[in-house]
Parts: C-alpha cells; structure tokens; sequence
C-alpha cells in the first residue's frame, strides 16, 4: 500500500462517493474504484458498505482510514519542509470558507495573493464554520474562516472582522417602525436561521435562551441570499451580520439594530497550532493578518 492510495482512500471517505472524490483527485471514477479494489484484495478486507449510489466505511474501513490519515500528515510535513529547505516557493494550499464570507472578503484577497505567488495552488472548501473548525484541527484543510472564538481546542487565531448581526423583517412586520429591538421582542416571532453547522446557528438560539424563550425556527439554510429571500417573502425574521445586511435588498427588507444583548459576529483566520505550516500556509496567514487588517467590506 503505497500514499496514493491512501489518499484515494481518506477522499472516499471524506467524500462519500467514488465519483466525487474521484472530480475532487482530478481522476477517473474507474481509477479510483479499481485502487480501492485492490486495497480491499491485498487487505482480505471490506472497506466501504455500498448500498446502491451510498457508500459507507465498514468498521475495517473506519480503522484504516484512520491510520491513513496520520501516514499522509506525516508524509505531507515531510514534504512541505524540503520544500522550504529548497525554497521553491510553491504548494497547495487548502482553505475553509463559510459560504457567507467567502463573496464579502475573499475574492479580491485571493487573487492578489496568487499573482504574488503564482506557484501556489488554491483549493476552497465551503462548509459551516463548525465543519471549518473541525477540519482544520484535524489537518484536512490548512487554514479557515470561523467565527471566533472558536470552540475546538489547539487552534491559533487572528480576528480580522468585528461586527454585530442585525434583524431582518418585512416592511409590513409590525416592529418594522422601530429603529433598534431587543432579544426579548422576538419571543412570539418565525425564525430563519443558517443550518445547525454554522456557529451562528447555535449563538441566535443561545441568545434567545438567554432570554427565556425558545426560537420557533421555521426554515434553516447555508445561503444568506436565501433567507433573506424567505424574509423579503414575509414568511419569518432573521439575523445576519452587518457586512451581509450591506448586500440586502432593502426596499424589500426593513433592517434594525439588535440590542439589549447585542450578539456579536467575530470573523478571524484559525490554523493549527501544534501542526508543521507549510511555506504556503505560512505565507497566507502572513499575507491575510496584513491585507485584511482593518477591512471595510464592500
């Protein structure tokens, strides 16, 4: 067993489909099944349950995966530092967006950086600042987006963004005429909400808590574009930070300011702490804690 098909191995794994992660290796499906075949042959084991179009990790699979996981770490470190050694200045770099923030503030960041570092390969993944955190510390991704503070421990961090989330409601609602609305008027209200994997899901209910009610949650979803659509629709309220709030439609959308708890939306670049950095993941946080220090979103 060679690290390739280890690697194959983790992306099916991660991926939960052989055609998947065959798009993610930029290889095809029956290369990718034929390898794991062989693992399977030279092994005397199962290593995926498939039921039709869904595969899963039998308990051999859970076990290799596992050790896999640590065999590619360790080989990437290795790697990583004679790259530095011969100062090639090139890499890939594997980075956690939430959905939210990646339109707001990365683009522009992105692009400079990689005409900077042309030899640098970039590869983006948006998931839910929980899955972004969990990631990171488990050495899938290199560096991510999270809200902080974050809640996995050996993370290192610098914020970059410091707001408060607004109410969202239809024009007709009748607390659209006010200017400013605490926690405790939303009692009776709708609630849309970002799925139970981003943090914000879980600091509006706790808010709420805090409160002494509990939201009724009616629609829940990774978009920001769509929950304010379900809102313009006058089908419930929601919170989202001010830079969001910016890119609103607000002839279709009264937006007011939270207080009295005001909840707090602190974004900051999160890596591991006890982890060997590659050049290109040290470059990214170095080039990032600079450009975006004091960023104003469009």
């Amino acid at each position: 067993m060679d690290i390739r098909q280890m690697q194959y191995l983790i992306e099916v794994a991660r991926q939960q489909s052989f055609t998947k992660a065959a798009e993610a290796l930029y290889i095809t499906q029956p290369s990718i099944s034929k390898t794991i075949r062989q693992m399977e042959e030279e092994l005397g084991v199962v290593l995926f349950d498939r039921v039709g179009k869904r595969i899963e990790l039998t308990d051999a699979g859970v076990i290799l995966v596992k050790q896999a996981q640590q065999i590619v770490t360790a080989f990437q470190h290795v790697s990583a530092e004679l790259d530095d050694l011969r100062n090639l200045k090139q890499g890939h770099l594997r980075i956690g967006l939430p959905p939210m923030v990646g339109a707001s503030f990365f683009p522009k960041v992105i692009g400079d950086f990689h005409a900077q570092y042309p030899q640098i390969t970039i590869q983006l993944f948006e998931d839910g600042g929980k899955k972004v955190e969990a990631d990171v510390a488990s050495g899938e991704l290199d560096v991510g987006v999270a809200v902080l503070p974050v809640q996995v421990e050996g993370l290192k961090s610098f914020s970059f963004v410091e707001e408060k989330l607004n109410l969202l409601l239809h024009p007709s609602h009748p607390l659209a005429s006010k200017k400013i609305i605490s926690m405790a008027e939303l009692e009776q209200q709708s609630f849309v909400l970002f799925r139970e994997d981003f943090v914000l899901h879980d600091r509006i209910i706790a808010a709420c808590a805090r409160e002494g009610f509990q939201p009724r949650v009616i629609y829940e979803s990774s978009q920001w574009d769509m929950i304010s659509e379900m809102v313009a629709a006058n089908l419930g309220i929601a919170l989202l930070p001010e830079t969001i709030c910016r890119d609103v439609d607000q002839s279709r959308i009264s937006i007011l300011e939270l207080a009295s708890p005001s909840i707090p939306w602190n974004l900051g670049m999160i890596w591991r702490e006890d982890r060997y950095l590659s050049f290109a993941a040290r470059e990214w946080i170095r080039y990032t804690r600079q450009e975006l220090k004091g960023i104003d979103a469009p």
